[in-house]
């Protein structure tokens, strides 16, 4: 009975003194975990200082897609004989001087991508890549400070394709007028003097013209997560067939260092490119701004993300 009761009085002083092991360790971590919020905020305070300094902000981000496949013998499809693939990049990156009295931004943005399908039974088939997806956006942006969150700018983008037909059409807009900073990261220009360059070799369909030209670019990171959105409009002051807009998204989060998960889509419409689709690949002659259908051009790329 004595032994009995020995080892119960034991095994509730072992709980007791677990229990309080626990109690103290739970203690220990809220401790060291308050210690770790502060130097985070710390952190913080210091990168935003940081941040606010004169100086350069460089960075780049960027998706990277693809996939390739191949059968022999697979008669459950119709074509049972095949190899097929698909392979795309996009790049975002900047680079921005931010001074007290101006600015100087620079801003790079490019999606590509090929695809293949090879059947194999004809010998005729095509079995290289060809390009799917291919955009280039080039932009510089300088800006005198006239007030807080106003300055006088000027700003020079250049759009085209460099895979196939570079440059046939290529975008050059060059102008001036005001930018506008309401927030971080937001930077909105209207310039209601620009020349908006097109260079083709079907001079017939592409015209240069004058007009106003407005951009709108956020750009963030926000933890693991990196974001860029950019609308850039050409109002031409001539036609409105001469008028277009482009509006690109990227955006990517990290799993696993600088490894994650990327999502890009874009929205087009410019109706000298519709115009000379539908004359010089469908062949269509007689068409013209009155007739073609400009309908909205769009892409999408899904895939593996690398941060720079």
């Amino acid at each position: 009975m004595k032994k009995l009761l020995f080892f119960a009085v034991l095994c509730l002083s072992v709980s007791a003194i677990s229990a309080q092991t626990k109690e103290e360790l739970e203690q220990q971590k809220a401790e060291k975990q308050a210690e770790v919020d502060a130097a985070q905020a710390e952190v913080k305070a210091l990168q935003a200082k940081i941040d606010a300094l004169p100086g350069w902000r460089k960075g780049a981000f960027g998706t990277i897609g693809g996939s390739l496949s191949n059968f022999n013998n697979w008669y459950a499809q119709g074509v049972p004989n095949n190899a097929s693939g698909n392979i795309g990049f996009t790049l975002n990156a900047f680079a921005n001087l931010i001074e007290e009295d101006f600015f100087w931004r620079n801003s790079l943005t490019t999606n590509l991508n090929w695809v293949k399908f090879d059947d194999k039974d004809i010998a005729t088939d095509d079995d290289s890549f060809r390009t799917a997806t291919d955009v280039f956006n080039i932009s510089s942006l300088y800006g005198r400070n006239i007030a807080k969150n106003l300055a006088a700018s000027a700003l020079a983008e250049y759009r085209t394709t460099i895979l196939d037909n570079f440059n046939d059409p290529g975008y050059l807009d060059i102008g001036i007028g005001a930018t506008w900073t309401p927030i971080e990261n937001l930077v909105v220009v209207v310039h209601p003097l620009n020349y908006n360059f097109v260079f083709a070799d079907e001079d017939t369909v592409f015209n240069s013209s004058l007009g106003a030209k407005i951009v709108a670019d956020y750009t963030r990171q926000i933890g693991a997560i990196a974001f860029k959105t950019n609308l850039s409009a050409f109002q031409s002051y001539e036609s409105g067939d001469l008028s277009n807009w482009t509006w690109t998204n990227s955006f990517s989060y990290t799993l696993w260092k600088m490894i994650g998960v990327g999502f890009d889509f874009g929205l087009r419409s410019n109706k000298q490119e519709a115009l000379n689709y539908s004359i010089n690949t469908l062949g269509n002659a007689g068409e013209t701004f009155d007739t073609v259908d400009n309908d909205l051009q769009s892409y999408y790329t899904i895939g593996l993300s690398y941060k720079f």
